[in-house]
């Protein structure tokens, strides 16, 4: 039975949490073996990815004004959060990459930015591609331009060129 004081504490840091994250995925993991449930928290440490189990009575207080407000009152049963910082992207792609692997573990719903998300928004959400991958298209494509203008001046150059070497050469033999 936990003290009042410690009750304080983890509504405490899941408020924290709460404010910081970008993403908060609500996942059932009732039946779960430790091995199992060490090795997802292993795999969401590695992408920056918080991962609590929490009663839902603190985390219904914790998660009040917050900007996942939206799921305070939808926490039922066993449940855990899983706090993504940085990347939604990458924390729908690792819950529901073990989902399909785990035949105990379920993504319930989510709250991203403040929107709710439904379990099959959530899978939705994995297939976009990560911010890295959507970086480096961008650019790819910033530094097509400039290669694309060089490439067309060196074009012009080298046309121009070959017109006045059949210029040069017109005129010698004439």
């Amino acid at each position: 039975m936990l003290h009042r004081d410690d009750k304080g504490k983890i509504i405490q840091d899941l408020h924290q949490q709460a404010n910081k994250a970008v993403i908060a995925v609500v996942t059932d993991f009732q039946g779960m073996k430790v091995e199992e449930m060490t090795q997802l928290r292993r795999t969401l440490r590695d992408k920056n990815i918080e991962f609590r189990v929490v009663k839902n009575t603190l985390a219904r207080i914790a998660f009040e004004e917050t900007p996942h407000a939206d799921v305070k009152d939808r926490f039922k049963d066993c449940c855990a959060i899983a706090f993504g910082y940085d990347d939604p992207v990458t924390a729908a792609k690792v819950l529901v990459d073990f989902e399909k692997k785990s035949k105990k573990f379920k993504t319930r719903f989510a709250s991203l930015e403040g929107r709710y998300l439904e379990a099959d928004s959530m899978k939705e959400l994995s297939e976009l591609p990560s911010r890295e991958e959507l970086l480096g298209k961008m650019l790819g494509t910033m530094n097509a331009v400039p290669t694309n203008f060089v490439s067309l001046f060196a074009n012009l150059i080298r046309n121009m060129m070959n017109a006045l070497e059949a210029i040069k050469e017109q005129k010698e033999t004439s």
